[in-house]
C-alpha cells in the first residue's frame, strides 16, 4: 500500500512519539509531532538543547526531518548534507552521532536507513561553492538542498547545530542535535558515509594527497603531501593551509 500524503495521515493510527532516550540512544523524535504533545500533563524544562522540548514546543502535526553535514573541517571536497524522515513504526536501533560508530557500522546503518526511512536526502555543496561563498553559507546551502529534495514535505525540520538555512517551513536548531534526535543521527551518518565514499572514489584520481585515509583533514600526512605536491583541483583554496601553499607556489 502507498503510503499517505502528509496532509492525509490519519494521527489516530500513529503510535505516540517516545521520546524519552534509554541507553544513551537518542531520543526517537516521532515521525509525526502530535498536537496532543502541547497538552501533556507535566510541563517540560525549557533546554534549547533539548529533544523532547523541540518536539513540544510547536504543537503542530506534520512530518518532521533530521538534517546534519559531514565535511565542513576538511581542505577539500564538498560539503554534504542529509536530510531524514524516519518512520516510527519501522524503527531503527542503534542510531547515535555518526562520529562515535565504527566505519562499518554506519556503512550497515546507512543501508538501513535507506531502506527504513520514509524519505530522504542527500546534497552537497561544491568546492567552488565553499571558496565563492564560505564553508558555513556553503553547508546552509547543502542542507537546504537536502530538505527540499525530500519526497514528503516535513511540517517540521530540525537541524544539528546552532545555525538554520533558509527554509519555506518551520526549523528548529538543537545543539548537539545529532546525539540527541534519531532523525538528526540518521541525516549525520548518511551525510558522512556518503562525503566518505567520495574520499575514497577522489583518492584513487588523486593517490599522492592519502584522501581515503584522512578523509581530507589537516593531518601532517596531508599537510606534508601538500609541501610536496602543491593543491589539487579538489583543495579549497580558501582554507589558510592551501591558501599558503598556492601563495609560495606563485612566488
Amino acid at each position: 500500500m502507498p503510503l499517505p500524503k502528509p496532509s492525509e495521515a490519519k494521527p489516530a493510527k500513529v503510535k505516540p512519539a517516545k521520546l524519552k532516550s534509554t541507553k544513551g540512544q537518542p531520543a526517537a523524535t516521532s515521525a509525526v509531532v502530535r498536537s496532543s504533545a502541547a497538552r501533556a500533563k507535566k510541563p517540560r524544562s525549557a533546554n534549547p538543547a533539548s529533544a523532547q522540548q523541540v518536539a513540544l514546543q510547536w504543537g503542530v502535526t506534520g512530518l518532521v526531518a533530521g538534517v546534519d553535514e559531514a565535511g565542513r573541517g576538511p581542505l577539500a571536497g564538498p560539503v554534504v548534507a542529509a536530510a531524514v524522515i524516519l518512520d516510527e513504526l519501522n524503527p531503527i536501533k542503534g542510531l547515535a552521532d555518526s562520529k562515535k560508530l565504527t566505519p562499518r557500522r554506519r556503512e550497515q546503518l546507512f543501508d538501513e536507513i535507506r531502506a527504513k526511512a520514509l524519505c530522504c536526502s542527500v546534497a552537497q555543496a561544491s568546492v567552488q561553492e565553499i571558496d565563492d561563498l564560505n564553508i558555513l553559507q556553503a553547508t546552509l546551502l547543502a542542507m537546504r538542498r537536502a530538505v527540499e529534495g525530500l519526497r514528503l514535505a516535513p511540517k517540521l525540520v530540525l537541524v544539528d547545530g546552532n545555525r538554520l538555512p533558509v527554509l519555506s517551513v518551520r526549523a528548529e536548531a538543537i545543539v548537539k542535535g545529532d546525539a540527541l534526535v534519531a532523525a538528526i543521527s540518521a541525516a549525520s551518518i548518511l551525510a558522512k558515509v556518503t562525503r566518505d565514499r567520495w574520499c575514497v572514489e577522489v583518492d584513487q584520481q588523486y593517490p599522492n594527497y592519502g584522501f581515503a585515509k584522512h578523509k581530507g583533514y589537516g593531518t601532517a600526512v596531508h599537510l606534508a603531501a601538500l609541501q610536496v605536491h602543491g593543491a589539487c583541483p579538489e583543495h579549497r583554496t580558501t582554507f589558510r593551509p592551501v591558501t599558503d601553499v598556492l601563495d609560495r607556489a606563485s612566488k
